[in-house]
């Protein structure tokens, strides 16, 4: 096997030799601390099957929308990428058939400039060198060299899932899960001796959004899993009857994906006519935002009684360009970050709930400007509010640099997260946490550098970062 490139082993840390030298020392004391992921979407099947990864396009291009996204904008042909293949009913119809794998991966050889710079080319190269081993510079002419040492290496038993978790030092990971999922694979894995604990995750806004195609059938299926009658109050019994069933398999949270984070706190009566018309797909534009608002207040409502941890991630316009969508699905690239008020969309909520006992709130944004203007000031002074680390398009090392300055002089270093991968590509888990722990020092050791903490301080900070904080805010 090809020893690993020679990465640089002080890359992301500062480049004045001073803090530097303050960021390596930092950085040590955690870089093999164990992974904590308590958010993600890495299908739990993967573990419970323990399957070797069918080829490396499968693994590492087509199913990552950061690396198809790119590749599309540049004229790649989503379906030349293997993208919406399986799930898209009418590819047999059409005569489409799965792209060639290796076809996949020389298309992101020959553009493999185009990720210079981007998050994604950092974590594709640095899974590359420090997961896979490969030496090799990806371009036109290695693509197929590179390929196949690639497959050699999954086809090797040190490469199938259950070997990669146990060599990543994952000690919790959590998955996100359907409602009506039996979670018959997360029992299957808890027996399996895998040395960490994978969660599921209750993600209910398929069964929450009326915009969402197929709600009513939705709604239909969730009251019939339960038993419980077409009314609003049968629906919201529903809804806490599968978070039991979560809870008793588990998980420690719910995610909640929502473009406008609003809420609104309705009389039973005005909530049972709402829920009536929805249903019927009588709604308008206004009562069917006044339904989701209700039902996220709804959901704080039901982790304060069952102790689930509240996630949401706000502020994304899933699925922006309506023909992608039709054609390949969700989850293709298209979700485009918009702008986000928690201040007054999560009022009601707040005024409700905010100083719950036992409720913990984490907010997620990729509206960078809500950070120290919301989130940050919301977090300093509500109990139940934690604040997200940045996901998506703000997880890259400059942003979570970003991140930390926008909330720490409001709200410190204590009212987050953690970090939160927030990924479905295995084998950029021990990548994402590694950047985010040599950010973390690098911010860390400006604050030594420059007076405002004493090394002991920033010392207690980052351990505290990697393993304490998540599991105080999740729950764990």
């Amino acid at each position: 096997m090809l020893q690993p490139r020679r990465r640089d082993p002080d890359r992301l840390l500062p480049a004045d030799p001073t803090t530097r030298g303050l960021a390596r020392e930092l950085y040590q004391r955690v870089a093999a601390a164990p992974i904590i992921s308590p958010h993600g979407h890495v299908p739990v099947e993967w573990l419970a099957e323990d399957r070797p990864f069918s080829d490396p396009a499968d693994l590492l291009v087509t199913h990552d929308h950061y690396v198809t996204r790119l590749l599309h904008a540049a004229g790649v042909d989503l379906r030349d990428l293997g993208v919406g293949t399986e799930t898209d009913p009418r590819a047999a119809a059409d005569g489409r058939a799965a792209a060639d794998p290796r076809a996949i991966w020389r298309l992101l050889a020959e553009h493999w400039h185009l990720f210079a710079g981007t998050a994604s080319g950092y974590w594709l190269e640095d899974g590359l060198a420090t997961v896979l081993g490969i030496d090799e510079a990806l371009t036109p002419e290695s693509a197929d060299d590179v390929y196949d040492e690639i497959a050699a290496r999954l086809a090797e038993p040190e490469f199938r899932p259950r070997a990669l978790f146990r060599r990543f030092g994952i000690e919790v990971l959590a998955t996100t899960d359907d409602p009506l999922d039996d979670l018959s694979a997360h029992d299957a894995l808890r027996d399996s001796g895998l040395g960490g604990r994978v969660l599921p995750t209750f993600r209910p806004d398929r069964y929450l959004d009326p915009d969402v195609r197929g709600f009513a059938e939705n709604v239909g299926r969730l009251l019939g899993a339960t038993g419980q009658p077409t009314t609003f109050a049968g629906y919201l019994a529903a809804l806490e009857a599968r978070r039991r069933h979560f809870i008793e398999h588990g998980a420690v949270s719910a995610d909640h994906g929502v473009e406008e984070p609003v809420t609104f706190d309705l009389e039973p009566e005005d909530a049972e006519r709402l829920f009536s018309l929805v249903l019927a797909g009588a709604a308008d534009a206004d009562e069917r935002r006044v339904f989701r608002g209700h039902m996220l207040f709804q959901m704080a409502r039901m982790s304060v009684e069952d102790g689930l941890v509240m996630t949401v991630h706000a502020g994304v316009v899933r699925n922006h360009h309506t023909p992608t969508f039709h054609a390949f699905g969700a989850d293709t690239g298209h979700d485009i970050p918009s702008r986000t008020d928690f201040v007054h969309g999560l009022r009601p909520l707040l005024q409700r709930f905010g100083n719950s006992d036992g409720f913990h709130l984490v907010l997620f944004a990729v509206d960078e400007t809500v950070y120290s203007r919301e989130i940050a000031p919301l977090a300093g002074f509500y109990r139940s509010v934690h604040i997200g680390a940045p996901w998506w398009f703000l997880d890259a090392p400059d942003a979570i640099a970003r991140f930390r300055s926008a909330v720490t002089e409001t709200a410190g270093f204590f009212r987050g997260s953690g970090f939160i991968d927030d990924t479905r590509a295995f084998l950029s888990i021990p990548v994402r946490h590694d950047t985010a722990r040599r950010a973390d020092a690098a911010f860390l050791a400006r604050y030594v550098a420059e007076g405002r903490i004493t090394l002991d301080a920033a010392e207690r900070i980052a351990d505290e970062l990697v393993g304490p904080l998540p599991k105080r805010v999740f729950k764990l």
